[in-house]
């Protein structure tokens, strides 16, 4: 199963691309060539919670995107975050109470931080989806913040969302969207917090975002 979502990731993502090198060669028509986004999540948590505070993600992320035509996005994506539990608890498991209880916390904190490329496709009218394929560089922290060791993720997310566009020129923008995740090619992980992630699954599904972003 694993290796037929790898299979058809990689298919999707190459024939995007190639649909996409296609369209360069003919200069489009767009209203802006370039978008910049972040997700609305980051701020909150800038305000609410200590930087140190042990369930903090910090949690930073940005995408700068090429629109070829009305249809067709590509872009560039970087993000980095804290994880304090196994990222494969999804909602049903009870994830927010294992939060509460600490049930399920790392001996320590993983930071994963990469840059990759994602593809969107518009829909109809603001509809769209939208696939990204993040290469990940992590370091395993322990309870003092000291460095054990790193690892290697490749980290891969699907889209579904509305593109609402305002503002003079409709230069800004919201996009509400849910996606689904899941990540291969996991190297690398001391024991304990192995012993944690292999009790869970290598997908989350079904997590809502709100992107705010500007045209230019």
């Amino acid at each position: 199963m694993k290796t037929l979502l790898i299979a058809i990731l990689t298919l999707v993502t190459f024939s995007a691309f190639a649909q996409s090198n296609q369209k360069l060669g003919k200069e489009a028509v767009v209203a802006h060539k370039y978008r910049v986004s972040l997700p609305v999540i980051i701020l909150p948590q800038l305000a609410e919670k200590s930087w140190n505070d042990r369930t903090h993600t910090r949690h930073i992320e940005l995408h700068v995107k090429r629109n070829l035509d009305d249809k067709n996005i590509i872009g560039i994506k970087f993000a980095t975050w804290r994880l304090f539990q196994p990222m494969g608890i999804v909602w049903w498991d009870g994830l927010l109470d294992k939060v509460k209880s600490e049930s399920e916390f790392y001996p320590g904190h993983v930071r994963e931080t990469g840059l990759g490329i994602t593809y969107q496709r518009m829909l109809w009218k603001g509809l769209f989806a939208t696939v990204e394929v993040l290469p990940q560089f992590k370091t395993y922290l322990d309870e003092g913040g000291s460095k054990i060791q790193n690892g290697f993720k490749l980290y891969n997310s699907f889209h579904l969302g509305y593109h609402f566009a305002f503002g003079k020129k409709k230069r800004f923008f919201i996009e509400p969207q849910v996606h689904s995740q899941f990540w291969v090619f996991d190297t690398n992980t001391p024991d304990k917090f192995k012993t944690l992630d292999d009790k869970w699954r290598n997908y989350f599904l079904f997590e809502p975002n709100l992107y705010f972003g500007i045209n230019f």
